[in-house]
């Protein structure tokens, strides 16, 4: 069946199976601005405390880049979730919901456990920062961290004897065990003294979609549970990984675009140490045979036109590059055939997407024109017709002249 017989076909009505549109208006209006977000882009950023524990970033593990790597190796997060405090009153016996607090429920976050130790790295420091018990050397104390960078008591600088029994004996060489409380002089020298700072300040989880992001940003962080993996050797395709559980006083909200430093925005994200930013060949402008669209000579020009007017050297060697691929993808080719074949292919989507509802934009508008009355039939007994008759055609056929005869 050709495309004009099938148009007619939609157009007069029949009872063939068709698509409609409600998800395309639904999702793909206004930029998209009801489309769902999905699972998979995301990125986290953890705040370490560097600045109010200086050792930790400058001596530390955080001191390069590390802050920013720890996002990229997140599996998956949940995001923060609430339980508000609702109870049941009598007004009269007619009852009444009070609330009363909210409570922030704590959430999970799984890392792959990555071959440099960094996650693992991650944990020690946080267990060495708040509890005595990794502090004490035990074997080569080159394989235990390095808890005195952290906290700076010194007591990690020699080895303790784990494996002897003192239990009776009337000294020991180590008393501190366990949490360490934050004591008023526990605060680095270089700030106010007020306890101990916290290890992180906030973890702030993005979430993107259209060049546009969320954020949830959790304030002071506590870690509740930190669980390693298991090994296993009947499990051949298994991935380690370490599980967290965090709980945290409160949760910021933000939103917005993220423009053309997305890492400015979500540290760590699309950093050109780990994000591929090179465009595929197939997009460069020049590199397909097309007219419109994506790496077509439009967009060819366009880009030439660009680089040129930056005025830059660069500029200008881009924009001899471009040239050159769109003259090397388009030689032999022959455009006219291109631009008819795309042509085509552009009219026909626009008549599937939009000519039905032209078509009856137009009927409505120009009635008369389309469906012409007869004035003589308008009156208090208009004659009903079936007949359809140009605009322009008259009631009555031409005159016939009878020849006069002179005899």
């Amino acid at each position: 069946m050709s495309f004009g017989e099938d148009f007619l076909k939609g157009f007069f009505g029949n009872d063939y199976l068709k698509d409609y549109r409600h998800a395309s208006k639904t999702f793909r209006s206004n930029g998209y601005q009801l489309a769902p977000r999905k699972k998979f882009l995301f990125h986290t950023f953890f705040n370490i405390n560097t600045a109010e524990i200086p050792r930790l970033g400058t001596d530390g593990i955080f001191a390069s880049n590390n802050v920013t790597t720890l996002g990229l190796l997140v599996k998956n997060v949940k995001l923060p979730s609430y339980t508000i405090d609702v109870e049941t009153m009598n007004q009269y016996n007619r009852k009444r919901q009070v609330q009363s607090k909210i409570q922030y429920d704590p959430i999970n976050i799984t890392f792959h456990d990555d071959s440099s130790d960094l996650i693992r790295s991650l944990w020690y420091n946080y267990f060495s920062y708040y509890y005595k018990d990794p502090t004490q050397q035990y074997r080569n104390p080159t394989t235990n961290g390095a808890p005195t960078s952290i906290t700076g008591d010194g007591n990690g600088s020699s080895r303790f004897s784990y494996n002897s029994r003192d239990i009776y004996a009337p000294t020991r060489t180590q008393n501190d065990w366990g949490y360490v409380g934050e004591s008023y002089s526990d605060s680095n020298s270089q700030f106010l003294k007020g306890g101990k700072p916290i290890f992180f300040r906030d973890i702030t989880i993005f979430g993107f979609n259209q060049h546009n992001f969320v954020a949830y940003v959790l304030i002071n962080p506590l870690i509740t549970s930190w669980a390693h993996d298991t090994f296993d050797y009947s499990d051949d395709t298994g991935i380690m990984e370490h599980t967290v559980t965090l709980q945290y006083e409160t949760v910021k909200y933000f939103s917005g675009a993220l423009g053309s430093d997305p890492e400015g925005i979500a540290p760590g994200f699309a950093t050109d140490a780990y994000y591929d930013k090179v465009k595929s060949a197939l997009a460069r402008p020049g590199s397909t045979a097309s007219i419109l669209g994506q790496g077509g000579l439009i967009d060819a020009i366009g880009g030439i036109v660009n680089d040129l007017q930056s005025g830059s050297v660069s500029g200008v060697i881009g924009a001899i590059q471009k040239a050159g691929t769109a003259f090397d993808t388009f030689r032999g080719k022959n455009l006219q055939s291109i631009i008819e074949e795309e042509g085509r292919g552009v009219i026909e989507q626009v008549i599937r997407s939009e000519g039905p509802s032209v078509i009856n934009k137009s009927i409505e508008a120009v009635d008369a024109t389309v469906f012409p009355v007869d004035p003589a039939d308008q009156g208090p007994n208009p004659k009903a017709t079936n007949t359809l008759k140009p605009a322009d055609q008259t009631t009555s056929g031409p005159e016939t002249v009878q020849p006069v005869s002179t005899s």
